[in-house]
């Protein structure tokens, strides 16, 4: 990257927090232990020709389920557990587009919980292996319901069966948002040393969004919050909610961003591929979204003459559960 006169301080690795009392219980990291503290990327790639503008990506495939979604299904298991809710003799039950599935059948794979999911039968097949590797009972619904078929099929089990299942509901669950409340937005503040001042992400489940964005808001007001969707109902981001035409989540709170822009998933595609070619870096769909959206509010930036800017974007994982798409074939 060609250096311009703006300075930041040096990124954090984001290594896990070293905790006295921990090391006196327990040799070693639990796996709930190893969820957050991922590092931050410079994107510096895609800021050559914009002086002033640094990009940076919080690389969620560091999370041992390998992606953004180990935070909220950590923190939906360990609270149905505080609450009570998800006891012993229960089965996790919940719907997904892959991620957050594989972070329950991880977490229920090193708990000892069995995890039933509902899963859109067009998930990717690498998707669909690491969830059979963990051992999770899968229950694939019609591709062309999309996620919104598959949480209709989770809300009729859970209905049918409330003394079998522990019905997360990571699209209505709080506990969703208040892990990226507590966990996303405090290390991005800390690793950015309160230099951040445009926040960028896809909405999905929007707990990503909603939990970072409620908590930079309190630490500085004037941070930027854009959110990123699909720009049509029939899209190819994995993940991502067009939220017009779906079932909006119910703790999605579509007043929090200053700004919403729409990715088409030709430029997610595009993106992903000249991220892998041109700066070496593998990231999932979604990823390459958000880093198309962010790029869109950088150029903006950079026709206001003399205005700086830090700006965060969340790679939601990386390219490795894509590999058998054939976007990364075309030209």
């Amino acid at each position: 990257m060609t250096q311009s006169s703006h300075k930041v301080a040096p990124v954090f690795e984001g290594a896990p927090k070293y905790e006295p009392e921990q090391a006196a219980s327990s040799l070693g990291l639990s796996l709930f232990d190893r969820i957050g503290n991922t590092p931050l990327l410079r994107l510096d790639a895609g800021t050559r020709d914009l002086p002033g503008v640094v990009l940076l990506g919080k690389a969620e495939w560091h999370n041992p389920g390998g992606s953004v979604k180990d935070r909220a299904a950590a923190n939906i298991v360990q609270e149905g557990r505080r609450s009570g809710a998800f006891h012993s003799g229960k089965s996790l039950l919940d719907s997904t587009s892959g991620n957050t599935g594989i972070a329950y059948a991880m977490l229920g794979a090193a708990d000892g919980f069995p995890v039933t999911l509902c899963i859109p039968e067009n998930v990717s097949l690498e998707r669909k292996q690491i969830l059979q590797s963990y051992g999770a009972n899968i229950i694939y619904t019609d591709p062309a319901d999309g996620s919104d078929g598959a949480i209709r099929v989770a809300r009729e089990l859970a209905a049918e069966h409330p003394d079998k299942y522990f019905y997360a509901d990571q699209y209505s669950n709080d506990a969703n948002w208040r892990a990226h409340y507590h966990g996303t937005a405090n290390e991005i503040w800390q690793q950015t040393q309160g230099r951040i001042t445009h926040f960028v992400s896809m909405l999905g489940t929007s707990g990503t969004f909603v939990g970072t964005t409620r908590r930079l808001r309190e630490l500085n007001p004037r941070i930027r919050c854009i959110s990123l969707q699909p720009d049509s109902a029939f899209h190819g981001i994995e993940g991502a909610k067009h939220m017009a035409s779906a079932m909006v989540p119910k703790i999605y709170d579509p007043k929090l961003a200053d700004q919403n822009l729409e990715i088409a998933t030709e430029d997610a595609y595009a993106m992903a591929r000249q991220l892998s070619r041109g700066a070496g870096l593998l990231v999932g769909v979604s990823s390459a979204a958000a880093v198309a959206g962010s790029l869109q509010i950088a150029r903006q930036l950079s026709l206001k003459r003399g205005q700086e800017a830090v700006i965060v974007t969340v790679l939601c994982d990386s390219g490795d559960k894509y590999l058998s798409e054939r976007f990364w074939t075309e030209s």
